[in-house]
């Protein structure tokens, strides 16, 4: 469980710099706190399922990318 929220971690926080977003512009579009968003990309916490939507949408990545489940960040 751990391998897979360092993954999340990471392609969250990738996808957020590759974009020039600073996290409290994202956790506002999200509707979440900056301490939440903070925490996603540290491994700490989990998103829940409508944050996870939210994130898939906000950057066009399937949520099987984010969860580490493919490598293919292309929605289907």
């Amino acid at each position: 469980m751990m391998l897979e929220r360092k993954v999340f971690a990471e392609r969250l926080r990738q996808l957020r710099k590759s974009r020039g977003i600073f996290q409290k512009a994202l956790a506002q579009e999200l509707g979440i706190s900056f301490q939440a968003l903070s925490m996603m990309e540290t491994a700490e916490r989990w998103p829940s399922i409508e944050v996870l939507a939210a994130i898939a949408d906000f950057f066009d990545v399937s949520t099987d990318y984010l969860l580490g489940r493919s490598d293919d960040p292309d929605r289907r």
